[in-house]
């Protein structure tokens, strides 16, 4: 499954305001707000801060991929969003977060869900990527930007 077509410019924040780690995963569990494969929000948001509690999803370089199983969500559903002012996020590296790529799936989407997380860690690898992502003014060019590497790493693979 192409990450870029989990992607929309709905599910996606460039420069927001962002406070404490809590409260930055929150709102962006509420961009998926208007998604038909979410049945409840506020679950989908439980699910997410409860797994972020068992282990910081901070995987540093500066990125966070919040990701969870729930019931609520019919579909994998994902957002993206990129942080005006880094935020502290118990990262392994220490370093605040500036790019989170939040990702949600069904209880039965084990495998697809470990390939997606697996292929965006891949392309987050890439600081030139990330730089790219970081001076997108919108969300239509940040999901270019995202759907141009993809499309490099699926040529490449």
């Amino acid at each position: 499954m192409q990450i870029s077509n989990l992607l929309s410019n709905d599910v996606i924040a460039v420069g927001l305001k962002a406070g404490e780690k809590e409260d930055v995963i929150s709102r962006i569990v509420d961009l998926l707000s208007d998604s038909d494969a979410v049945t409840d929000l506020d679950a989908v948001r439980k699910a997410v801060l409860d797994r972020e509690k068992l282990m910081s999803t901070g995987v540093g370089k500066g990125i966070a991929l919040p990701h969870a199983k729930s019931s609520a969500v019919s579909a994998t559903v994902a957002a993206l969003a990129t942080i005006a002012s880094p935020i502290p996020f118990d990262s392994i590296d220490e370093k605040p977060v500036q790019i989170i790529f939040l990702l949600v799936g069904a209880p039965d989407s084990q495998s697809e869900h470990i390939r997606i997380l697996s292929r965006i860690s891949r392309m987050m690898n890439s600081e030139r990527f990330v730089s790219e992502l970081l001076s997108a003014a919108t969300p239509t060019e940040l999901l270019e930007i995202l759907s141009s590497k993809e499309s490099n790493l699926s040529n490449s693979s």
